[in-house]
């Protein structure tokens, strides 16, 4: 067996096995699955794969993180178990089923966009380029000025980098139909139209030098170059709209009138209502957005620096892309980018600093690619995988963050694209701000390697594995040393019974060990020791408790009851919590289980075979006194 496809394996066992499998695609850089029961998921058994840079949940989807390339053969590995992949769509349709309806719309909003960035991207490093080439410096190097430079060589780095802002309508329109259904053509078309050159240019309006024109008296009316909100909306609208004709117009006329009345309704509400109210909500959402980066002495930056990375944490960040694109298109400059560059940098130099200093081979090899591939712009290995894992690497990579925004602020730091961060995000900074742009990063980077470096990490002591097992042994030795016998109260109010009278086999037979069983009087499971949750099944009808002993009770709670799938009962407590005695654990519904026709008796057993344990003595007495008297080993 290969290692690649013994890691499948791994990841599959972890996952809860191919029956908790509901879809499952991968991306650039991990595996993206949805699964049936999240309780199945062994977290931490997932994270000490080999390969494996991190893995969470979120967008409604497990995400287990192996990195560029890696995961592709991972992916077909997976594969070749028997696994039928499905497409990023699919899996990303069930995952905006998940979340609160603000996450859903979020990421809905962040469907549309995420497409269009990296047009976008590449507009901002034509831009940093231009910038670059035509600096004063630069041509002096070649003994040339400003003047030197073809008008032609001009024109064609206009087109470079205005094209996309121009036409951004046409995008967003297009991505908008295409994600919520409609025609993707149709809303190329509409977007297209919004910045027909027949309008009054939006840009020339701003400058004084066209007048829009004015409709019925009363609604200006001009191009939308450069306008989000509007296409959006024309694109939500619009999609849904042309859908809904699909459904009424014969099918026969459905290729002439459906286009027909969708470009002809939806240009006309675009121009005349949804463009006017919408473009005037963009103006103010800009000017807020605006307002907050200006604010004096580099507050911004350092409110942004530190909250950035949390906001990312909850999945809700795409919103951040609808506010750079806002400030490309009007100062033709992003200062956002900077701010968050410097959230990121301190981010990947904390995970650094946890990667240098552990002496764990396992977590060394996850923090230094992590680290590297935060310093390229992509932090979900670092936050995920490293700095979240441990907190206080991610806190301190939030103070080294606000620094470095508050620098960035302080310094009006504007990049020229968006997109592209910390090493390759220094493209967008080839002018004069290509050295604070540096200094801020390595400051940022600086406070937080250095705060984890003495306050954020400590590397755990390594225990092999047979010390381990040898310090738990000791401890069990010791306790049973100390404890020669265990009595058990009843775990639920009723009549105690015995164990041959339960209504099963194989309780009554005493296959799953010795015990009495109770007939409850109320709906309510008490722990009735101090001690650990071992297992609640997923139907909450079985708890497993484990003394400090390591003596282990099964609280079996009704016959048969794992039929009703977890209906009528509520649990307090999940597999690993520690249990106080006399503290509610459990309740559950008598009528839910008597209309089922069930038996509600509850058989409460040791398990056989137990090593500390050397008999087990049932006791028939009141609810309230023991039940069961355990002799140890």
């Amino acid at each position: 067996m290969s290692e690649n496809q013994r890691i499948a394996k791994e990841v599959l066992e972890a996952i809860g096995g191919k029956e908790n499998i509901a879809s499952f695609a991968h991306c650039a850089t991990r595996l993206r699955i949805m699964v049936h029961d999240k309780e199945k998921i062994d977290q931490d058994k997932v994270e000490n794969i080999d390969k494996v840079k991190g893995a969470f949940f979120n967008s409604g989807q497990f995400q287990v993180i192996f990195g560029t390339g890696t995961v592709n053969r991972i992916f077909e590995e997976v594969e070749k178990l028997g696994i039928e992949s499905s497409s990023k769509e699919d899996v990303k349709k069930e995952g905006k089923k998940q979340g609160n309806a603000f996450q859903r719309s979020i990421r809905t909003f962040g469907d549309v966009f995420v497409p269009i960035i990296p047009v976008l991207v590449a507009t901002g490093l034509f831009m940093g380029l231009r910038g670059l080439l035509t600096q004063d410096e630069i041509l002096s190097w070649f003994g040339a000025t400003p003047k030197d430079i073809p008008p032609n060589f001009l024109l064609y780095t206009q087109v470079l980098t205005d094209t996309a802002f121009a036409f951004l309508p046409a995008l967003v329109a297009w991505s908008a139909f295409r994600v919520f259904g409609g025609s993707p053509i149709l809303g190329i078309v509409l977007g297209l139209m919004l910045v027909n050159p027949a309008l009054p240019n939006a840009y020339a309006v701003a400058e004084g030098t066209e007048k829009a024109l004015t409709m019925f008296g009363f609604i200006p009316v001009v191009g939308y170059q450069g306008s989000v909100l509007p296409a959006f909306f024309i694109g939500l609208i619009g999609a849904k709209f042309e859908k809904s004709l699909r459904k009424r117009i014969p099918e026969a006329l459905d290729l002439i009138l459906t286009p027909f009345i969708t470009l002809a309704v939806m240009i006309t509400l675009g121009l005349f209502a949804i463009g006017p109210i919408f473009h005037s909500l963009e103006e103010w959402v800009l000017t807020g957005t605006t307002a907050v980066l200006n604010l004096p002495y580099g507050i911004a930056g350092l409110v942004i620096g530190f909250f950035h990375q949390i906001i990312v944490v909850t999945g809700v960040h795409h919103i951040f892309n609808f506010l750079e694109i806002q400030l490309l298109e009007k100062y033709g400059n992003n200062p956002f980018n900077a701010v968050i560059t410097a959230a990121m940098a301190a981010q990947g130099a904390a995970c650094l600093a946890v990667g240098l200093k552990t002496k764990n081979k396992k977590l060394k090899a996850l923090a230094l690619p992590s680290s590297f591939s935060a310093f390229l712009g992509i932090t979900e290995p670092a936050i995920f995988g490293v700095n979240l894992r441990f907190m206080k690497p991610f806190i301190m990579g939030l103070i080294g963050g606000a620094v470095g925004g508050f620098l960035a602020s302080f310094f009006d730091l504007a990049g020229t694209g968006m997109a592209v961060t910390v090493i390759p995000g220094t493209l967008l900074y080839l002018n004069d701000q290509l050295f604070l742009y540096i200094l801020t990063n390595v400051v940022a980077m600086a406070v937080a390697f250095t705060l984890t470096w003495l306050f954020g990490y400590k590397d755990a002591p390594q225990e092999s594995s047979l010390n381990k097992q040898m310090k738990a042994e000791e401890k069990i030795n010791k306790i049973n040393n100390s404890l020669t016998s265990l009595e058990i109260p009843s775990p639920i109010k009723g009549e105690v019974i015995k164990l041959e009278e339960v209504p099963d086999p194989v309780f009554a037979q005493k296959q799953m060990g010795e015990g009495m069983a109770i007939q409850p009087s109320e709906g309510k499971v008490y722990a009735p020791f101090d001690g650990s949750v071992g297992l609640v099944a997923e139907t909450k009808h079985a708890i497993f408790l484990e003394h400090e002993s390591g003596t282990q009770l099964l609280i079996h709670i009704g016959i048969d009851t794992v039929n009703l799938k977890g209906k009528g009962f509520t649990s307090y407590i999940k597999t690993g919590d520690t249990v106080k005695a006399g503290q509610l654990i459990m309740e559950f519904d008598l009528d839910v289980i008597k209309q089922a026709g069930l038996s509600s008796i509850t058989p409460v057993i040791i398990p056989s075979g137990l090593p500390s344990v050397k008999e087990v003595l049932p006791k028939r007495k009141p609810s309230k006194e023991t039940v069961l008297a355990i002799q140890l080993g």
